[in-house]
């Protein structure tokens, strides 16, 4: 079956309860889950299990509201990549109109329970949150600036501040630390993507860094925030976040990270177009990228679970 008649018979079929639910892109919802929960244990504040679960449960559903609302406005994109245009407003399963009320149906109960259940500063945190990834992300910067995931990924860097002021009120130091390692790992390992979906970007319009600037500039800049970014990762062994176990995850993973960066620099990922049809099926030029981005993934994981354990096990951090 072609690619236009598989979507034909997409469109033709009613909305499937899934359909619902991959509008809420289940997969990046998980990871804003598993930061938010680091950042409510590490602020070691006593917390009814219930009322905790409340909270997580708002940044999951926000995160839900956050990704219906992209794929909303999206839609017009996303149907003429190749890595988005089976999804469900593209290919026609889910109406636009459809999206979009989901959006904002749950955005509205995500912050109301969040601010009724828990408190205040946690739900404002998290409208504004999903009001930047919906608005100033998806509507503005991804299709005005090369910056676009620099700055627009403040949006995904948050969640961990948010279950920190969940279960203590403030928004403390390391708090923003967590929020600052994500951040500085969005670049590398979003351009690490864009390197060989470059082809699709600039179909559609969108200034991703390799379109505008070149792919040699992408991996130098890859380079030059993998550095900054690992620093950070660093961090919370300096801080009294982090203990021996973190110390160990961050500098093992570390190195290799460095290591991909460096031979993504030297490699020549991104010179040629690349039609790919999956995240890792690529070719041999562009593997250097996508081994980058898959290992971010898994670094990034690593780096919060191992606060996540240190805090459950009960075991000192570094410093007091």
């Amino acid at each position: 079956m072609t690619d236009a008649a598989a979507v034909s018979a997409e469109q033709a079929a009613p909305a499937r309860w899934q359909d619902y639910v991959a509008l809420m892109k289940p997969r990046v919802m998980s990871l804003v889950v598993f930061t938010a929960l680091t950042g409510l244990v590490c602020a070691r504040t006593p917390m009814n299990p219930v009322l905790a679960g409340v909270a997580i449960l708002c940044i999951a559903v926000g995160a839900g509201a956050s990704a219906s609302l992209n794929m909303w406005f999206d839609a017009d994109i996303d149907a003429q990549m190749r890595r988005t245009r089976h999804r469900p407003v593209p290919a026609g399963r889910v109406q636009g109109a459809d999206a979009l009320a989901l959006g904002i149906v749950l955005s509205l109960f995500s912050v109301g329970m969040m601010g009724l259940a828990i408190n205040w500063l946690a739900a404002g945190l998290l409208a504004f949150t999903i009001a930047f990834s919906a608005v100033v992300y998806t509507m503005w910067l991804k299709r005005s600036t090369p910056q676009n995931i620099v700055i627009g990924g403040l949006a995904g860097a948050l969640p961990p501040v948010i279950g920190w002021a969940a279960a203590s009120g403030t928004a403390p130091l390391n708090a923003w630390l967590l929020c600052a390692i994500i951040f500085l790992w969005t670049p590398p390992h979003f351009w690490a993507l864009s390197l060989y979906t470059t082809g699709d970007y600039a179909k559609v319009g969108v200034p991703m860094m390799p379109v505008v600037k070149g792919a040699a500039s992408t991996r130098r800049q890859i380079l030059a925030y993998s550095v900054i970014f690992l620093a950070s990762a660093l961090a919370p062994s300096l801080t009294g976040l982090g203990g021996r176990v973190y110390l160990a995850v961050s500098a093992l993973g570390g190195l290799v990270f460095m290591v991909l960066a460096v031979r993504l620099c030297l490699s020549r990922a991104g010179d040629a177009p690349d039609e790919a049809t999956g995240l890792y099926d690529v070719k041999p030029g562009a593997k250097a990228a996508r081994n980058l981005f898959a290992f971010s993934i898994g670094y990034l994981a690593l780096l919060f679970a191992a606060l996540l354990i240190e805090r459950l096990m009960g075991l000192p951090a570094l410093r007091p």
